[in-house]
Parts: C-alpha cells; structure tokens; sequence
C-alpha cells in the first residue's frame, strides 16, 4: 500500500516539477495553462477558441500561454518571427491534416515548408493578378455578380443573402478553376444542391474528434462522421478531366502534361481550393452586408454609393479607396478564418518578444489593427492586416477573393441601399466552423432599396428562380 502512494506523490511531484520549470511557465497566462489543455480543446469544440484567446489577450497582454505546450501572441514582431522571413523553419502542426482532400495532403495541409514550396509552383502564376484581371475572368466574375444583383431586384421581399453569397462565391472560383465548365448555382438548381452540399453542414466538433480521438472513429455512429460531399466530388472528378478547359484556368496548369502532379492531386487542389473559396468569401460578404444595413452605417453605405457613382467609368476597381477601406474594416471586424494559424517552434527553440520558447511549442498571432480610413499610420495599419495571413504561406486565393468582393459590392452598392429585414430573427453571431467563421443560424435575411434616379438595368441577363431551403 505504501509504494503506490509514494508512486504516486513522486509522479505528481515530476509533473509539476516539468511543468514549473519548463521555459513557457514564464510566460503569462491562467495558472491552469501550466498543467492542462483540456480548457482550450473546450473552446475549439464550442466555436469560441478565438473569443477566449483575444479576452486572454486583454487580461495578459501580447503575449500569452494557452496551453503547456501553445503560446499565443498578438505583435508585428511575431508576424514577422513567426510567418514571415524569419520564421521559415517554423512548420504548420497536425492540425492541418484535418484539410486533406481525398485523403490527399494539398498546398494548404501539407506539413513543411519545401514540400508547400513545390506545390505553389505549380500554380503560382494563376494566382497571381496579372491572371485574375485577365478580360474572360473579370467578365465572369461580373456576370456573375450581376445574376446576384438580378436575384436581388427580382424577388419582391426581403432577401437571405447568405444563401445567394455562396452562390456567388461558388459560382466564381469554380469558373476561375474549370472555365468554361464553372458552376452556376445562382440560376441552376442541380449546381444549387453542391452549394448546399458543400455550405449547410456541421463540421466543426466531428473533425476536431476525428483530429484527437483518432482510436475511437472506428466506433463512431454515422452521426459524428464528418460530412461528405458526393455531388463535390463528382464534380471535380469531372472538370479535372476534362478534355479542353480555358488557357488561363487552374485546372489548365494543375492537369497539364509535364505537371508533377497526379489526376486525384490536381482534384484535391482543386476541391480544397473550392471549399475554401466558397466559405470565407460568402462568410465574409455576409458579415459585411450585414454591418452596412445597420442603421447607424447607412451613412457609410451613402459615403460608398458616392464615391462608385462619380468614379469614371473605367475606373479600375482597386483604384477606389473608401471601397477597398469597406472591405478591409469588414475583414478586420469578421475575419473569416477562424483559426490561430498554428506552428511549432524550430529546433533549438526560439526566442519571440522577449521570451524563449523550446522546441515544438505551438504558436499563433492574434492582432486586431485599428480602423482604416486615418491617414495617419496608414502603412503600418496595412502591414498588420492579417486577414489573408502573411509569408510564404499566406492565402493563395487573396487576389482573386479581393476582385470578387470588389466586384459584387459596387454592383450592389452603386443601385442599392440595404436594410436588415423586418422578418430578420436568425442570430448573425460568428460561429466558428473548421474552413470558416459562419453567421450562427446561416441566415441573413436583407431588404433592398434602389436608388432614386436609378433605372433598373438588372434581371435581363438570367433567369430569376428564387431557391428554396
């Protein structure tokens, strides 16, 4: 009887020992981040891992411990240690394995930096803006805004716009990837079912046990099984190999011949860019309508309204400061990643303001900039914005993400004033999912009102079908 109770004091008294002397107890934070992580996983599982993390920041400061092993920070010194120049020896963790495709790791969920490197090659160039304003692109990316904005002008009642955003926001990646063989779901109801698909769905707490129970998913009811999207699949399937896609689309380089990569590779890409495309852009200008049509922004929306009415008409779209400004300060507001972007420290561990940190600790930034339209630290501002991430392997799809929000709001705001709806009774507090960060009930019902002076101009060129769900 003695033995085990002095097994087990001296057990006790290793793990505290550990756990006091290890560098990150110098680290400020609650005083049950030492011993357990059991208190941030409860967070991740109820969507409010962000939410306790920035109200940690407010109490501790810039720098904070999460977890024995997770460390938290909220600088531009640690943008730049940990994701940008001086931070290439710091790999993305496990937790990215959650993103494969196919049960292929893609750009996005594959682990080092070389790999990720050889990867980005392959479609760099697409990515790139010279590519995303290339005329057959823009021009499908407004037609596709204006199939929006003709739902909009159509439907005499209040409009869920969550639901027509990840049409839009659909609609236009997969014609970035698979033109001519885009998606349509704002006027097709078979191309409406793969939104459905790939938006309506609970993934969050079914990854995470996926992510760190992994000896209990054999034994799991159908209930916890992460989603699957047969109509998805299919669908890339398909347009991956198809026989002629556009000169300048994604699949175009990602299939061609001397690529290093496979046909169920270049479906992976493509599929992980898809979903990705769809949730943070829809996600996005969701929360940003939603923020205009308070009353007290209508002034802002009025300020918009000018600046695109007396702008010529060639007037390139990232040429118009209070727009891009409207974008930026909804992205600040409602960013729509929800993760903390994690990676472990390098071997030999590192020293990031201030405080040493061993090898393998994961860390993350969490920074909050201030509103956009002084002048006064404006480049600084633009420095910290960290909505698309930063580094080697920052977004991807920042670019074309940008054009689509660009375009879809001066179709809307240069006709419309908006107004959250009578009927409204949905809850738009930000539920963090695996992808993306959604409005809670994904709803986001709106009323539109043309501008007086304004002829109607829109619902000539589609035709109008109001989806039900």
């Amino acid at each position: 009887m003695f033995l085990p109770w002095c097994a087990g004091i001296l057990g006790l008294g290793l793990f505290l020992f550990r756990s006091l002397s290890s560098p990150v107890a110098k680290v400020p934070g609650p005083w049950y981040t030492l011993f357990t992580g059991l208190i941030i996983k409860y967070h991740e599982f109820t969507a409010t891992r962000r939410v306790f993390i920035h109200d940690l920041h407010k109490r501790y400061g810039p720098v904070v411990r999460i977890a024995p092993n997770e460390v938290s920070f909220a600088s531009l010194e640690a943008i730049r240690e940990i994701y940008a120049s001086g931070g290439s020896g710091y790999d993305k963790t496990e937790y990215y394995d959650l993103f494969r495709q196919f049960n292929i790791k893609t750009m996005f969920s594959t682990l080092d930096k070389h790999t990720h490197s050889r990867r980005k090659r392959e479609l760099a160039d697409r990515y790139a803006m010279t590519n995303i304003l290339r005329e057959n692109h823009v021009s499908a990316v407004r037609e596709r805004a204006e199939a929006f904005v003709a739902k909009c002008a159509a439907i005499a009642k209040s409009i869920d716009v969550y639901v027509y955003l990840h049409c839009y926001a659909l609609d236009g990646v997969t014609n970035f990837m698979f033109s001519p063989g885009g998606l349509r779901s704002l006027d097709r109801a078979e191309d409406f079912a793969i939104m459905e698909e790939l938006t309506y769905h609970q993934s969050l707490q079914k990854n995470l046990v996926h992510y760190y129970l992994p000896s209990i998913v054999p034994y799991l009811p159908s209930f916890l099984i992460p989603r699957r999207s047969p109509l998805t699949n299919d669908y890339v399937m398909t347009m991956t190999n198809q026989a002629q896609p556009d000169l300048h689309s994604l699949i175009s380089r990602l299939a061609r011949p001397d690529s290093s990569l496979s046909s169920l590779e270049a479906a992976a890409e493509c599929k992980d860019h898809m979903a990705a495309g769809i949730d943070t852009t829809g996600d996005g200008l969701c929360f940003l309508m939603w923020e205009l049509s308070q009353p007290q922004n209508l002034r802002i929306q009025d300020r918009l309204y000018e600046e695109l009415q007396s702008a010529p008409s060639d007037t390139p779209l990232d040429k118009l400061p209070y727009l891009d400004a409207v974008i930026k300060e909804g992205l600040r507001c409602f960013p729509p990643i929800p993760m903390s972007f994690p990676r472990y420290v390098p071997a030999g561990g590192r020293t990031i303001d201030g405080y040493f940190l061993p090898q393998d600790t994961i860390v993350s930034y969490r920074f909050y900039p201030e509103r956009w339209l002084e002048e006064k630290g404006a480049t600084e501002r633009n420095r910290l914005f960290f909505a698309f991430g930063t580094g080697g392997r920052g977004c991807t799809g920042r670019n074309l993400a940008m054009v689509e929000m660009r375009v879809l709001l001066q179709a809307v705001y240069s006709r419309f004033r908006t107004t959250v709806a009578s009927g409204m009774t949905g809850c738009m507090d930000i539920d963090d999912q695996i992808i993306s960060s959604r409005p809670k009930d994904q709803m986001c019902k709106l009323d539109f009102a043309r501008r007086e002076g304004l002829v109607s101009t829109v619902g000539e060129m589609v035709e109008i079908t109001e989806w039900r769900r």
